[in-house]
């Protein structure tokens, strides 16, 4: 495990958080404290990002995940993930189904998201070119983007949060090249073997955010035996950030019931 970083807080039962592709734990500050008190918090870099290592030889990100909380031999935990790491929070409960005692999604279903919106997918197109081209500054501003959603602008938000959005995804991608393989190596049939998950899924959508990533979230939890979505209002693909006390109270709410 000494290729990768986590942070592992509190006591009680444990609680992981997941942060969302090319960010970094950071994004988890305003759960991290609150729930220290009543959870043993574990928040993880995945690798290649935040102060994780990079990548050398094919890897899933459920596996890494696995790994850790067999090492931290944490029994069944309460996976909590946004984006990227809502999908790994899913794809672990497929795949290492007794490390998991509970899942909640923000903005994603499995790893293998489908995007249809035009909004999404210019985005998208965007981003990917600038990084491609191996220019950072425009990488980071196009993923930014998702924080605004497709109904605002950057301006809209509050700059503190934007700053910090623009500094995890610097930090992240500043470690990358844009000729670097791709080694992460896909679950398969995550959609199709969704419905063998009973553990309690709770989605916890920015009411803002796109419709494919509200999409995935919902369908996820139309699917699965146990499953429930709300929405937070005024927020997009990060609530946790945004507002991070409703979502902190929608969190608690659930963990009580599980």
């Amino acid at each position: 495990m000494k290729d990768l970083f986590w942070l592992d807080t509190g006591t009680g039962r444990p609680l992981v958080l997941l942060h969302g592709g090319f960010l970094d734990h950071h994004m988890w500050d305003d759960q991290i404290p609150h729930f220290t008190s009543r959870y043993r918090v574990i928040a993880p870099d995945a690798r290649g990002h935040g102060l994780s290592a990079n990548v050398g030889e094919p890897y899933r990100l459920t596996d890494d995940l696995a790994a850790l909380l067999t090492h931290l031999d944490t029994g069944p935990a309460v996976l909590v993930g946004v984006s990227m790491g809502a999908s790994t929070a899913v794809d672990t409960a497929l795949e290492h189904p007794e490390l998991v005692s509970a899942v909640v999604v923000t903005g994603a279903g499995t790893s293998a998201p489908y995007f249809t919106d035009p909004w999404t997918n210019q985005v998208w197109t965007t981003w990917h070119a600038a990084m491609a081209a191996g220019d950072l500054d425009a990488s980071v501003e196009a993923f930014t983007l998702f924080a605004a959603g497709p109904q605002r602008t950057l301006d809209d938000l509050d700059p503190a949060f934007v700053d910090l959005q623009r500094r995890m995804a610097r930090g992240t991608m500043s470690k990358h090249t844009k000729d670097e393989p791709n080694l992460l190596v896909p679950v398969s049939d995550t959609w199709e073997r969704v419905t063998t998950i009973d553990v309690p899924v709770l989605a916890i959508n920015g009411a803002i955010d796109s419709p494919d990533h509200i999409g995935m979230a919902e369908r996820l939890t139309r699917t699965v035996a146990d499953g429930r979505a709300v929405s937070i209002d005024g927020t997009a693909h990060y609530p946790n950030m945004e507002r991070p006390d409703v979502y902190n109270e929608i969190l608690e709410d659930f963990l009580r019931t599980v």
